[in-house]
């Protein structure tokens, strides 16, 4: 299955609705890019009239997890993903559009090959940046993923 910001968003309303309905979606989608929308609104803010952080984390979260995700499609292997540390920078409050972009598409597609060269588990840290409409930078997220090829048996 060809993955695309299409199917993703269909994918976040059965299978994460929490993200679906806080407003995440997938906006767009290249083997080394991937650009994740979250807007600022009732459902997502936090006390303080802006984005909350947890909201801010699901859509940088899935800037780098569908890049991890279109990888394993593409390498045609059995991978386990998961993410074993995340941390996160924060410079404005994060009001209107928000853009989480993550441009590591190379780095997950070395450490698949090298898991399976090794078969030993690989970490990669992918890094999604969150811009607002003024193009000025909100927040900065890093996810640690632990990416290891599973044997067939």
């Amino acid at each position: 299955m060809k993955i695309t910001p299409k199917k993703v968003n269909m994918f976040m309303m059965l299978k994460l609705p929490l993200a679906y309905l806080g407003g995440v979606r997938v906006k767009t989608l290249s083997d080394e890019e991937a650009t994740v929308k979250i807007a600022h609104k009732w459902m997502n803010q936090n006390p303080f009239k802006s984005m909350f952080w947890a909201a801010q984390g699901m859509a940088a979260e899935m800037s780098t997890g569908i890049l991890v995700m279109q990888a394993i499609e593409k390498s045609k292997e059995k991978v386990s993903m998961l993410v074993t540390h995340q941390e996160a920078n924060f410079f404005k409050k994060a009001t209107g559009k928000i853009l989480f972009t993550c441009a590591g598409g190379t780095k997950i597609d070395e450490a698949i090959k090298k898991s399976k060269q090794t078969n030993k588990g690989q970490v990669i840290i992918l890094t999604s940046e969150g811009i607002n409409e003024d193009g000025v930078v909100v927040s900065k997220f890093s996810f640690e993923w632990s990416l290891k090829v599973k044997p067939y048996l």
